[in-house]
């Protein structure tokens, strides 16, 4: 049995890990400020033995002892992390070297939950790991990249200052359960748009693309990335490389849904990457690792999941 923090914990892609963690018999503390994260999603587990909530905001240090650390704090959608980017900016950066700094006096393992956003609007396509991004620094959403890039910096300075045992994952998009409605992700944008009889607003000419990889293959991925070999530090790519447009996604959630939704374009948001895929070359051959929920099979769940949520 391990004991694991995981910062971030209500949160969607956090409560997901949360549940599969203990499942697995391991005595899990959750680590949340509840900015972007949701009570509800980690209520059911509150009464587990093998379960711990703690309200804390990991810009502070924190004083506990874990055997891993998955460090997933931080507001991770346009409409969260632009509300308060300085804010979010301390997250990435003073949460790292506090979580990095508990994992250097417990001699813990550590995950970094980093972001395909690291290679900005990309030249090359897919996105690979050696890839270094073309992203703007002084942009609405450096906050969040230049914040996550800083990230990554830090961990691999730990690891090679004080041979720290760390985990680098980049994550993209991902959609699922738990999601919040008011986000502004594209799949939740979508579906609540669809079950409340809304236009589905669709940026520039919709032919913009992004490959979505279901939570429980993501979740999967972050577990196994944390118990590979030591010299398996990332960074790495976890996503699915299907890629699908805009118009694509809108039209798959309108045959789901049903109802009478039209499609309304809007203007393209400043810095939103024309395209997103990402090579897991290196997932398949070190984790031997690749999604399995096929895109309409996932927005199935996700669709049932926001119908209970919204009472629609």
């Amino acid at each position: 049995m391990n004991k694991i923090l995981v910062t971030g914990g209500a949160g969607f892609i956090g409560s997901h890990l949360c549940n599969r963690l203990v499942a697995a018999g391991n005595d899990v503390l959750c680590v949340d400020n509840y900015f972007t994260g949701d009570k509800r999603n980690i209520t059911h587990l509150l009464a587990n033995p093998h379960f711990e909530m703690m309200r804390h905001d990991v810009t502070f240090p924190l004083y506990v002892e874990v055997g891993q650390i998955y460090n997933l704090a931080c507001p991770a959608s346009p409409v969260f992390y632009q509300q308060d980017p300085v804010q979010t900016v301390k997250t990435a950066v003073h949460g790292s070297i506090n979580m990095l700094g508990l994992a250097k006096r417990v001699k813990a393992r550590i995950l970094q939950a980093s972001t395909s956003e690291v290679y900005g609007d990309p030249e090359v396509h897919p996105q690979h790991e050696d890839y270094w991004g073309r992203v703007n620094p002084i942009g609405p959403r450096s906050c969040y990249d230049e914040g996550k890039r800083c990230a990554e910096t830090l961990f691999f300075d730990y690891w090679r200052q004080y041979r720290l045992l760390i985990k680098v994952a980049r994550i993209f998009n991902t959609y699922g359960p738990h999601m919040q409605p008011n986000d502004g992700r594209v799949v939740s944008n979508f579906i609540v748009q669809a079950l409340r009889g809304q236009a589905l607003t669709v940026y520039g000419d919709g032919q913009q693309t992004r490959s979505f990889c279901y939570v429980d293959d993501l979740v999967e991925g972050l577990m196994q990335l944390m118990e590979s070999p030591a010299e398996c530090t990332g960074p790495m790519n976890l996503g699915n490389p299907s890629e699908f447009t805009m118009l694509e996604l809108a039209e798959q959630v309108l045959k789901l849904v049903g109802g009478v939704s039209r499609i309304e374009f809007c203007p393209l948001p400043t810095d939103d990457p024309r395209q997103r895929q990402p090579d897991i070359t290196l997932a398949r051959t070190q984790l031997n690792w690749q999604p399995r929920v096929a895109l309409e099979d996932g927005l199935r769940e996700t669709v049932a999941y926001f119908r209970q949520l919204l009472r629609v």
